[in-house]
Protein backbone atom coordinates (compact mmCIF):
# COMPACT_ATOMS: atom_id res chain seq x y z
CA UNK A 1 0.00 0.00 0.00
CA UNK A 2 1.23 3.48 -0.86
CA UNK A 3 2.56 5.56 2.05
CA UNK A 4 1.09 8.98 1.41
CA UNK A 5 2.77 10.64 4.40
CA UNK A 6 6.30 10.25 2.93
CA UNK A 7 7.90 11.51 6.13
CA UNK A 8 11.53 10.47 6.60
CA UNK A 9 12.59 8.91 9.88
CA UNK A 10 16.01 7.65 10.90
CA UNK A 11 14.69 4.11 10.53
CA UNK A 12 14.40 4.87 6.81
CA UNK A 13 18.04 5.83 6.33
CA UNK A 14 19.07 2.44 4.95
CA UNK A 15 16.70 2.75 1.99
CA UNK A 16 17.23 6.46 1.39
CA UNK A 17 19.66 5.74 -1.40
CA UNK A 18 19.75 5.23 -5.15
CA UNK A 19 18.96 1.77 -6.42
CA UNK A 20 22.35 1.34 -8.04
CA UNK A 21 24.08 1.58 -4.65
CA UNK A 22 22.31 -1.64 -3.65
CA UNK A 23 22.62 -3.42 -6.99
CA UNK A 24 26.35 -2.66 -7.02
CA UNK A 25 26.58 -3.94 -3.44
CA UNK A 26 24.95 -7.21 -4.51
CA UNK A 27 27.44 -7.47 -7.37
CA UNK A 28 30.35 -6.82 -5.01
CA UNK A 29 29.10 -9.63 -2.76
CA UNK A 30 28.75 -12.02 -5.68
CA UNK A 31 32.28 -11.25 -6.84
CA UNK A 32 33.75 -11.53 -3.37
CA UNK A 33 34.77 -7.87 -3.29
CA UNK A 34 32.34 -6.47 -0.73
CA UNK A 35 34.83 -6.39 2.16
CA UNK A 36 37.72 -4.89 0.22
CA UNK A 37 38.83 -1.62 1.78
CA UNK A 38 37.71 1.33 -0.31
CA UNK A 39 38.16 5.08 -0.02
CA UNK A 40 35.72 7.58 -1.53
CA UNK A 41 36.11 11.37 -1.36
CA UNK A 42 33.53 14.14 -1.67
CA UNK A 43 34.80 17.04 -3.77
CA UNK A 44 33.41 19.88 -5.84
CA UNK A 45 34.94 19.99 -9.31
CA UNK A 46 34.20 23.68 -9.84
CA UNK A 47 32.75 26.48 -7.74
CA UNK A 48 29.34 27.92 -8.64
CA UNK A 49 29.55 30.98 -10.90
CA UNK A 50 30.48 34.07 -8.93
CA UNK A 51 31.73 32.11 -5.90
CA UNK A 52 35.31 32.40 -4.71
CA UNK A 53 34.96 29.77 -1.99
CA UNK A 54 32.58 27.33 -0.32
CA UNK A 55 31.82 26.86 3.38
CA UNK A 56 31.78 23.17 4.29
CA UNK A 57 28.65 22.23 6.23
CA UNK A 58 26.51 19.19 7.04
CA UNK A 59 29.08 16.98 8.74
CA UNK A 60 27.07 16.70 11.98
CA UNK A 61 24.07 15.24 10.16
CA UNK A 62 26.32 13.04 8.02
CA UNK A 63 27.82 11.42 11.11
CA UNK A 64 24.40 11.01 12.71
CA UNK A 65 23.27 9.18 9.57
CA UNK A 66 26.30 6.88 9.54
CA UNK A 67 25.75 5.98 13.19
CA UNK A 68 22.10 5.03 12.66
CA UNK A 69 21.81 3.22 9.32
CA UNK A 70 20.43 -0.29 9.74
CA UNK A 71 18.23 -2.65 7.71
CA UNK A 72 15.08 -4.05 9.32
CA UNK A 73 13.53 -7.36 8.31
CA UNK A 74 10.58 -5.42 6.90
CA UNK A 75 12.88 -3.40 4.66
CA UNK A 76 14.71 -6.51 3.49
CA UNK A 77 11.44 -8.20 2.63
CA UNK A 78 10.31 -5.07 0.76
CA UNK A 79 13.49 -5.22 -1.31
CA UNK A 80 12.95 -8.90 -2.02
CA UNK A 81 9.38 -8.20 -3.10
CA UNK A 82 10.59 -5.91 -5.91
CA UNK A 83 12.13 -8.99 -7.57
CA UNK A 84 14.98 -6.77 -8.74
CA UNK A 85 17.36 -8.80 -6.63
CA UNK A 86 16.08 -12.23 -7.69
CA UNK A 87 19.53 -13.28 -8.83
CA UNK A 88 21.45 -11.70 -5.97
CA UNK A 89 23.51 -14.15 -3.89
CA UNK A 90 22.10 -15.27 -0.54
CA UNK A 91 25.11 -13.71 1.16
CA UNK A 92 23.82 -10.31 0.09
CA UNK A 93 20.74 -10.66 2.29
CA UNK A 94 22.83 -11.85 5.22
CA UNK A 95 25.03 -8.81 4.76
CA UNK A 96 22.06 -6.47 4.92
CA UNK A 97 20.70 -8.10 8.08
CA UNK A 98 23.90 -7.44 9.98
CA UNK A 99 24.71 -4.14 8.30
CA UNK A 100 26.05 -1.17 10.18
CA UNK A 101 28.66 1.35 9.17
CA UNK A 102 32.10 0.20 10.27
CA UNK A 103 34.36 2.64 8.46
CA UNK A 104 36.55 5.65 9.19
CA UNK A 105 35.58 9.19 8.24
CA UNK A 106 37.93 12.09 7.59
CA UNK A 107 36.45 15.57 7.11
CA UNK A 108 37.21 19.27 7.28
CA UNK A 109 35.49 20.88 10.28
CA UNK A 110 32.15 22.52 9.56
CA UNK A 111 32.52 26.21 8.79
CA UNK A 112 35.84 25.79 6.97
CA UNK A 113 36.29 27.66 3.69
CA UNK A 114 37.32 25.28 0.90
CA UNK A 115 37.91 25.39 -2.86
CA UNK A 116 37.39 23.29 -5.97
CA UNK A 117 38.92 19.79 -6.07
CA UNK A 118 39.52 19.74 -2.31
CA UNK A 119 37.96 16.82 -0.41
CA UNK A 120 35.62 17.99 2.31
CA UNK A 121 34.99 14.40 3.44
CA UNK A 122 36.46 10.93 2.90
CA UNK A 123 34.92 7.55 3.68
CA UNK A 124 37.27 4.59 4.30
CA UNK A 125 35.22 1.45 4.69
CA UNK A 126 34.39 -1.97 3.24
CA UNK A 127 33.56 -1.38 -0.42
CA UNK A 128 29.86 -2.16 -0.22
CA UNK A 129 29.35 0.14 2.79
CA UNK A 130 31.27 2.99 1.24
CA UNK A 131 29.11 2.62 -1.89
CA UNK A 132 25.85 2.37 0.05
CA UNK A 133 26.17 5.71 1.86
CA UNK A 134 26.96 7.92 -1.16
CA UNK A 135 23.48 9.24 -1.90
CA UNK A 136 22.59 10.54 1.54
CA UNK A 137 26.02 12.02 2.17
CA UNK A 138 25.94 14.02 -1.05
CA UNK A 139 22.40 15.18 -0.32
CA UNK A 140 23.17 16.54 3.14
CA UNK A 141 26.64 17.93 2.35
CA UNK A 142 25.76 19.57 -0.96
CA UNK A 143 22.68 21.35 0.33
CA UNK A 144 24.01 22.50 3.66
CA UNK A 145 27.25 23.67 2.04
CA UNK A 146 25.24 25.68 -0.51
CA UNK A 147 23.13 27.41 2.16
CA UNK A 148 26.09 27.98 4.48
CA UNK A 149 28.06 29.59 1.67
CA UNK A 150 25.17 31.88 0.70
CA UNK A 151 24.69 32.80 4.37
CA UNK A 152 28.39 33.59 4.80
CA UNK A 153 28.37 35.75 1.68
CA UNK A 154 25.27 37.61 2.88
CA UNK A 155 26.88 38.20 6.25
CA UNK A 156 29.99 39.47 4.47
CA UNK A 157 27.87 41.82 2.37
CA UNK A 158 25.80 43.13 5.30
CA UNK A 159 28.66 43.55 7.76
CA UNK A 160 28.93 42.34 11.32
CA UNK A 161 26.49 44.82 12.86
CA UNK A 162 23.42 44.03 10.71
CA UNK A 163 20.78 41.61 11.98
CA UNK A 164 20.20 38.77 9.51
CA UNK A 165 17.12 36.56 9.80
CA UNK A 166 16.48 33.30 7.96
CA UNK A 167 12.99 33.39 6.37
CA UNK A 168 13.41 30.63 3.78
CA UNK A 169 11.17 27.79 4.98
CA UNK A 170 8.47 28.38 2.34
CA UNK A 171 11.05 28.34 -0.47
CA UNK A 172 13.27 25.49 0.66
CA UNK A 173 13.17 22.37 -1.46
CA UNK A 174 11.35 20.31 1.19
CA UNK A 175 10.33 20.43 4.86
CA UNK A 176 13.53 18.54 5.68
CA UNK A 177 15.56 20.96 3.61
CA UNK A 178 14.02 23.87 5.53
CA UNK A 179 15.41 22.48 8.80
CA UNK A 180 18.85 21.98 7.27
CA UNK A 181 18.70 25.46 5.75
CA UNK A 182 17.92 27.04 9.10
CA UNK A 183 20.76 25.16 10.77
CA UNK A 184 23.29 26.00 8.05
CA UNK A 185 22.27 29.65 8.07
CA UNK A 186 22.72 30.00 11.82
CA UNK A 187 26.02 28.11 11.71
CA UNK A 188 27.30 30.40 8.95
CA UNK A 189 26.49 33.72 10.55
CA UNK A 190 22.78 34.51 10.55
CA UNK A 191 21.23 35.59 13.83
CA UNK A 192 17.89 33.78 13.96
CA UNK A 193 15.31 31.79 12.01
CA UNK A 194 11.55 32.11 11.64
CA UNK A 195 11.22 28.30 11.41
CA UNK A 196 9.72 27.39 14.75
CA UNK A 197 10.62 23.70 14.66
CA UNK A 198 14.19 24.34 13.57
CA UNK A 199 14.70 27.05 16.17
CA UNK A 200 13.43 24.92 19.05
CA UNK A 201 15.38 21.86 17.90
CA UNK A 202 18.51 23.99 17.80
CA UNK A 203 17.91 25.58 21.18
CA UNK A 204 17.11 29.00 19.74
CA UNK A 205 14.19 31.41 19.99
CA UNK A 206 12.27 31.73 16.70
CA UNK A 207 12.07 35.25 15.31
CA UNK A 208 9.65 36.90 12.92
CA UNK A 209 7.31 39.78 12.28
CA UNK A 210 3.87 39.56 10.66
CA UNK A 211 2.37 39.11 7.19
CA UNK A 212 0.34 41.39 4.96
CA UNK A 213 -2.68 39.15 5.55
CA UNK A 214 -3.03 40.30 9.15
CA UNK A 215 -2.97 43.94 8.17
CA UNK A 216 -5.49 43.38 5.40
CA UNK A 217 -7.81 41.19 7.47
CA UNK A 218 -7.87 43.30 10.62
CA UNK A 219 -7.77 46.53 8.67
CA UNK A 220 -10.80 45.49 6.66
CA UNK A 221 -12.78 44.35 9.69
CA UNK A 222 -11.62 46.81 12.35
CA UNK A 223 -11.27 49.86 10.14
CA UNK A 224 -7.68 50.95 9.50
CA UNK A 225 -4.13 49.75 9.14
CA UNK A 226 -3.29 51.52 12.40
CA UNK A 227 -5.95 49.55 14.24
CA UNK A 228 -4.45 46.35 12.85
CA UNK A 229 -1.09 47.40 14.32
CA UNK A 230 -2.80 48.16 17.65
CA UNK A 231 -4.45 44.76 17.72
CA UNK A 232 -1.18 42.94 17.01
CA UNK A 233 0.66 44.90 19.69
CA UNK A 234 -2.08 44.07 22.15
CA UNK A 235 -0.76 40.50 22.20
CA UNK A 236 2.84 41.08 21.07
CA UNK A 237 3.82 44.48 22.44
CA UNK A 238 6.79 46.08 20.77
CA UNK A 239 7.00 43.46 18.01
CA UNK A 240 8.24 44.62 14.58
CA UNK A 241 5.42 45.73 12.28
CA UNK A 242 5.12 45.21 8.51
CA UNK A 243 4.39 48.66 7.10
CA UNK A 244 4.32 48.31 3.29
CA UNK A 245 0.88 46.74 2.79
CA UNK A 246 -0.59 49.98 1.41
CA UNK A 247 1.59 53.08 1.74
CA UNK A 248 4.88 52.64 3.54
CA UNK A 249 5.51 56.32 4.29
CA UNK A 250 1.93 56.97 5.39
CA UNK A 251 2.17 54.01 7.80
CA UNK A 252 5.49 55.29 9.15
CA UNK A 253 3.97 58.76 9.68
CA UNK A 254 1.07 57.30 11.68
CA UNK A 255 3.45 55.25 13.82
CA UNK A 256 5.67 58.29 14.34
CA UNK A 257 2.75 60.31 15.69
CA UNK A 258 1.69 57.48 17.97
CA UNK A 259 5.23 57.07 19.28
CA UNK A 260 5.49 60.76 20.04
CA UNK A 261 2.14 60.59 21.86
CA UNK A 262 3.39 57.67 23.93
CA UNK A 263 0.62 55.39 22.64
CA UNK A 264 2.86 52.55 21.52
CA UNK A 265 6.32 51.05 21.89
CA UNK A 266 8.01 49.95 18.68
CA UNK A 267 11.08 47.75 18.31
CA UNK A 268 11.19 47.72 14.54
CA UNK A 269 9.43 47.89 11.20
CA UNK A 270 9.77 45.74 8.08
CA UNK A 271 9.63 46.82 4.43
CA UNK A 272 9.04 44.04 1.93
CA UNK A 273 8.67 45.89 -1.37
CA UNK A 274 9.35 49.11 -3.27
CA UNK A 275 12.50 51.22 -3.45
CA UNK A 276 14.21 49.92 -0.32
CA UNK A 277 16.93 52.57 -0.37
CA UNK A 278 14.62 55.56 -0.58
CA UNK A 279 11.99 54.07 1.69
CA UNK A 280 14.53 53.19 4.39
CA UNK A 281 15.89 56.75 4.36
CA UNK A 282 12.42 58.31 4.62
CA UNK A 283 11.33 55.89 7.34
CA UNK A 284 14.50 56.64 9.31
CA UNK A 285 13.63 60.34 9.35
CA UNK A 286 10.16 59.54 10.62
CA UNK A 287 11.16 56.79 13.06
CA UNK A 288 14.63 57.57 14.44
CA UNK A 289 15.84 54.89 16.80
CA UNK A 290 13.47 52.26 15.40
CA UNK A 291 15.16 49.31 13.68
CA UNK A 292 14.36 48.98 9.97
CA UNK A 293 14.25 45.51 8.45
CA UNK A 294 14.04 44.75 4.74
CA UNK A 295 13.01 41.61 2.90
CA UNK A 296 11.86 40.55 -0.54
CA UNK A 297 14.08 38.24 -2.62
CA UNK A 298 17.29 39.82 -1.35
CA UNK A 299 20.71 38.33 -2.04
CA UNK A 300 24.28 39.29 -1.25
CA UNK A 301 24.57 41.41 -4.40
CA UNK A 302 21.53 43.53 -3.52
CA UNK A 303 22.59 43.86 0.13
CA UNK A 304 26.05 45.06 -0.92
CA UNK A 305 24.48 47.52 -3.37
CA UNK A 306 22.12 48.94 -0.75
CA UNK A 307 24.91 49.27 1.77
CA UNK A 308 27.17 51.10 -0.70
CA UNK A 309 24.36 53.55 -1.48
CA UNK A 310 23.88 54.58 2.15
CA UNK A 311 20.83 52.57 3.14
CA UNK A 312 19.31 52.99 6.59
CA UNK A 313 18.43 49.31 6.84
CA UNK A 314 19.46 47.65 10.11
CA UNK A 315 18.63 44.07 9.26
CA UNK A 316 17.47 41.74 6.52
CA UNK A 317 15.00 38.90 6.24
CA UNK A 318 16.51 36.37 3.82
CA UNK A 319 14.60 33.60 2.12
CA UNK A 320 14.47 32.47 -1.50
CA UNK A 321 17.98 33.53 -2.52
CA UNK A 322 19.42 31.98 0.63
CA UNK A 323 17.85 28.53 0.48
CA UNK A 324 17.87 28.05 -3.30
CA UNK A 325 20.26 29.01 -6.08
CA UNK A 326 23.02 27.46 -8.14
CA UNK A 327 23.64 24.00 -6.71
CA UNK A 328 26.87 22.84 -5.14
CA UNK A 329 27.67 19.87 -7.35
CA UNK A 330 29.71 17.79 -4.95
CA UNK A 331 30.70 14.38 -6.28
CA UNK A 332 31.62 11.16 -4.49
CA UNK A 333 34.39 9.30 -6.23
CA UNK A 334 36.46 6.20 -5.53
CA UNK A 335 40.12 7.17 -5.00
CA UNK A 336 41.59 3.93 -3.61
CA UNK A 337 40.58 0.25 -3.49
CA UNK A 338 42.50 -2.41 -1.59
CA UNK A 339 45.43 -0.01 -1.35
CA UNK A 340 45.44 0.60 -5.11
CA UNK A 341 45.01 4.27 -6.12
CA UNK A 342 42.38 4.87 -8.83
CA UNK A 343 41.13 7.88 -10.75
CA UNK A 344 38.42 8.90 -13.20
CA UNK A 345 39.82 10.15 -16.50
CA UNK A 346 36.67 11.24 -18.36
CA UNK A 347 37.13 14.65 -20.06
CA UNK A 348 36.10 17.45 -17.69
CA UNK A 349 35.53 14.98 -14.86
CA UNK A 350 39.07 13.94 -13.92
CA UNK A 351 39.65 13.04 -10.29
CA UNK A 352 42.96 12.75 -8.44
CA UNK A 353 43.91 9.31 -7.09
CA UNK A 354 44.78 8.28 -3.55
CA UNK A 355 43.69 9.38 -0.09
CA UNK A 356 44.42 13.08 0.23
CA UNK A 357 45.02 15.83 2.72
CA UNK A 358 44.63 19.61 2.36
CA UNK A 359 47.56 21.62 3.69
CA UNK A 360 46.80 25.33 4.24
CA UNK A 361 49.41 28.07 4.54
CA UNK A 362 48.55 31.38 6.23
CA UNK A 363 50.42 34.66 5.88
CA UNK A 364 49.77 37.30 8.56
CA UNK A 365 46.37 35.78 9.23
CA UNK A 366 45.36 35.50 5.56
CA UNK A 367 45.15 32.28 3.54
CA UNK A 368 48.09 32.33 1.14
CA UNK A 369 47.63 29.00 -0.60
CA UNK A 370 46.39 25.44 -0.24
CA UNK A 371 48.41 22.39 -1.16
CA UNK A 372 46.58 19.20 -2.09
CA UNK A 373 48.73 16.24 -1.15
CA UNK A 374 48.53 12.62 -0.07
CA UNK A 375 47.49 11.54 3.41
CA UNK A 376 50.96 10.06 3.89
CA UNK A 377 52.62 13.46 3.45
CA UNK A 378 53.53 15.76 6.30
CA UNK A 379 53.20 19.52 6.55
CA UNK A 380 55.95 21.55 4.95
CA UNK A 381 57.87 23.89 7.18
CA UNK A 382 58.23 27.15 5.34
CA UNK A 383 61.33 29.32 5.44
CA UNK A 384 59.22 32.42 4.85
CA UNK A 385 59.20 34.23 8.20
CA UNK A 386 55.85 35.88 7.40
CA UNK A 387 54.12 32.53 6.87
CA UNK A 388 52.97 29.94 9.35
CA UNK A 389 53.63 26.28 8.81
CA UNK A 390 51.09 24.37 6.75
CA UNK A 391 47.96 23.33 8.62
CA UNK A 392 46.30 20.00 7.67
CA UNK A 393 42.54 20.54 7.35
CA UNK A 394 41.06 17.02 7.16
CA UNK A 395 40.54 15.44 10.60
CA UNK A 396 39.61 11.90 11.63
CA UNK A 397 36.03 12.22 12.98
CA UNK A 398 34.87 8.57 12.99
CA UNK A 399 36.89 5.43 13.68
CA UNK A 400 35.47 1.98 12.91
CA UNK A 401 31.99 3.42 12.80
CA UNK A 402 32.26 5.27 16.11
CA UNK A 403 32.22 9.04 16.56
CA UNK A 404 35.52 10.16 18.13
CA UNK A 405 34.90 13.91 18.37
CA UNK A 406 32.47 15.84 20.51
CA UNK A 407 29.48 17.37 18.73
CA UNK A 408 30.21 21.05 18.16
CA UNK A 409 27.73 23.76 19.07
CA UNK A 410 26.31 26.10 16.45
CA UNK A 411 28.21 28.88 18.19
CA UNK A 412 31.53 27.10 17.70
CA UNK A 413 30.79 26.45 14.03
CA UNK A 414 29.60 30.04 13.58
CA UNK A 415 32.89 31.35 15.01
CA UNK A 416 34.89 29.08 12.70
CA UNK A 417 32.88 30.22 9.68
CA UNK A 418 33.44 33.87 10.51
CA UNK A 419 37.16 33.42 11.11
CA UNK A 420 37.64 31.19 8.08
CA UNK A 421 35.88 33.59 5.69
CA UNK A 422 37.66 36.63 7.13
CA UNK A 423 40.98 34.87 6.67
CA UNK A 424 40.42 34.68 2.91
CA UNK A 425 42.01 37.34 0.69
CA UNK A 426 39.62 40.03 -0.50
CA UNK A 427 39.96 38.73 -4.06
CA UNK A 428 38.23 35.49 -3.03
CA UNK A 429 35.44 37.27 -1.11
CA UNK A 430 34.28 39.75 -3.74
CA UNK A 431 31.05 38.98 -5.58
CA UNK A 432 32.12 40.04 -9.05
CA UNK A 433 34.84 37.93 -10.68
CA UNK A 434 36.26 36.43 -7.48
CA UNK A 435 39.65 34.75 -7.60
CA UNK A 436 39.82 31.62 -5.43
CA UNK A 437 42.91 30.89 -3.36
CA UNK A 438 45.35 28.85 -5.47
CA UNK A 439 45.33 25.11 -4.82
CA UNK A 440 48.65 23.51 -5.67
CA UNK A 441 49.27 19.80 -6.18
CA UNK A 442 52.09 18.25 -4.20
CA UNK A 443 54.89 16.55 -6.07
CA UNK A 444 53.83 13.22 -4.61
CA UNK A 445 50.21 13.63 -5.78
CA UNK A 446 51.32 14.81 -9.23
CA UNK A 447 53.61 11.80 -9.56
CA UNK A 448 50.90 9.38 -8.37
CA UNK A 449 48.42 10.88 -10.86
CA UNK A 450 50.81 10.31 -13.75
CA UNK A 451 51.61 6.74 -12.69
CA UNK A 452 47.91 5.94 -12.30
CA UNK A 453 47.15 7.31 -15.79
CA UNK A 454 49.83 5.12 -17.30
CA UNK A 455 48.75 1.96 -15.50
Amino acid sequence: MEDTELTIHSDDYSLLTDLYQLTMAACYVGEGLDQRRASFEVTVRRLPKGFGYLVAMGLTQAIDYLEKIRFSETQIEALRATEIFANAPDAFWSLLRDAQFEGDVWAVPEGTAIFANEPLLRIEAPLWQAQWVETYLLNVLNYQTLVATRAARMRDAAGDRATLLEFGTRRAFSPQASIWAARSSLAAGLDATSNVLAALKLGRKPTGTMAHALVMALGAIEGTESEAFTAFHRYFPGAPLLIDTYDTIAAAQVLSERLKAGEIELAGVRIDSGDLLSLSQQVRELLPGVAIFASGDLDEYRIAELRSQGTCIDGYGLGTQLVTGAPVNGVYKLVEIDGIPVMKESPGKITYPGRKQIFRTMEEGVVKRDRLGLITETSDKTSDKTSDNEIPLLELVMKQGQRIQEIESLGEIRDRTRNSVKSLPTSARVFENPIPVPVELSEALTSLTERTRQR
